[in-house]
């Protein structure tokens, strides 16, 4: 495809003589339109889209070619008769518009890649005739930034084999151009995409397959993100999905979001909930996977058959559930079926009920005795804190384990 774009587009703050076009009242240039600095710096709204975005997102023709023409419902002459007849100016609106439509922003580009002659290079072959961005962007009435990042979209397309590179190209000389598509691969609109912030925002974009531009945006308007989120359950579940995300590589991350929840007793009650069944569901699973259960007294031992097979019923149920569907009730019922069966086991197996009582009465024991370590008798005596109840509840224990010991001597001579 070769187009053809008049050279006067190249200069438009160059008049064209009287004689040489007839005056069209209301025309506009595609490249001037382009071109013109917008009453407002661009740093004041980091959204806008730059025509680039817009020349992407022209109206395709799909769908429309069961939709009747104005032509058709008015009754007018063909289509063939009217481009026969048509004024001259309107043609070449036409044309430059067609232009536009199939290559997006390589129109513009191709402007500036012919033209332009950053700072630094020699002014020699063909580029003796061309200018610096600066003085491009002064003709233009734009800003050189804007220019520069078609210069560099130009660059990236070049250093791919897409386009030719600049020293091939001549002032006002056209050449085929790609399609409009493959523009936004190398054309970024905002400021922030040259950032490192940005070139992360573009890089995470392309990895899961949208335009930068479109992330880029998002970005730069969390205040419209937030009310997405607020307003829609899917982007709020996609919000989500990518926080969690996020969090497995980013510590700090983490630490902001456990401390918002736990300043929030909703969501402190709400993850204390889940816990609770995350450790039931897991307890069932356990026993599933190893073919093991641990006692009440935290013995573990292999589990009986019929054990297993009831756990593995509530287990599928379990994982079958949707992730809409709450779990806590139906973890609650598997682990209450599950622990029941367990303590059932201890009861039938008199070597694993003895075993289970000496664990049960040891580990009491031992708590017992390390809560007693612990008092420190010095703070009794340097401290005025004695009380009476002190001593009686002291000589209630003594009396306690002396039964104990009792007891205990007499097992072991009976044994």
């Amino acid at each position: 495809m070769t187009i053809a774009l008049d050279p006067s587009d190249i200069s438009p703050a160059v008049p064209a003589p009287a004689e040489s076009e007839p005056p069209t009242a209301g025309r506009t240039d595609s490249s001037e339109e382009f071109w013109v600095q917008q009453p407002e710096p661009e740093a004041a709204d980091p959204s806008a889209h730059e025509p680039g975005d817009e020349a992407a997102e022209e109206p395709s023709s799909e769908g429309t070619a069961d939709e009747p023409s104005a032509q058709e419902t008015a009754g007018e002459p063909s289509a063939q008769e009217s481009v026969t007849d048509a004024d001259p100016v309107v043609v070449r609106d036409a044309e430059d518009f067609g232009v536009y439509a199939r290559t997006g922003g390589w129109a513009f580009a191709l402007k500036v890649a012919r033209s332009v002659r950053p700072g630094g290079q020699p002014a020699e072959g063909t580029a003796a005739t061309k200018v610096s961005a600066k003085a491009f962007a002064e003709l233009a009435g734009c800003s050189p930034e804007r220019v520069m990042r078609y210069y560099k979209a130009w660059d990236m397309a070049a250093d791919d084999g897409v386009v030719p590179q600049f020293e091939v190209l001549v002032p006002g000389e056209d050449i085929e151009l790609p399609d409009a598509d493959v523009w936004l691969s190398y054309y970024t609109s905002r400021n922030s995409a040259s950032s490192v912030r940005g070139q992360a925002i573009s890089a995470a974009a392309e990895a899961e397959g949208i335009r930068p531009t479109k992330a880029l945006e998002v970005a730069e308007n969390p205040t419209a993100l937030r009310a997405a989120i607020l307003a829609d359950p899917g982007t709020a579940e996609a919000a989500r999905g990518a926080l969690l995300d996020r969090m497995k590589e980013d510590p700090a991350l983490q630490t902001e979001m456990a401390r918002a929840i736990a300043r929030t007793d909703d969501l402190k009650k709400a993850v204390a909930s889940e816990a609770k069944a995350a450790d039931r569901i897991g307890y069932v699973r356990q026993i599933v996977e190893n073919g093991q259960i641990k006692t009440p007294a935290g013995q573990t031992v292999e589990a009986p058959a019929e054990l297993r097979a009831e756990a593995e019923r509530h287990l599928s149920l379990l994982d079958e559930l949707d992730d809409s569907e709450e779990a806590g009730e139906w973890a609650g019922e598997a682990y209450d079926a599950v622990k029941g069966l367990v303590a059932k086991a201890v009861e039938e197996d008199p070597a694993l009920r003895v075993q289970e009582r000496r664990t049960k009465f040891y580990n009491s024991l031992q708590k017992a005795t390390k809560v007693f370590e612990e008092l420190t008798l010095d703070e009794v005596m340097e401290e005025d804190i004695y009380e009476a109840d002190m001593l009686q509840r002291l000589e209630s224990l003594q009396e306690a384990i002396g039964t104990c010991i009792s007891a205990l001597r007499r097992a072991t001579t009976t044994s």
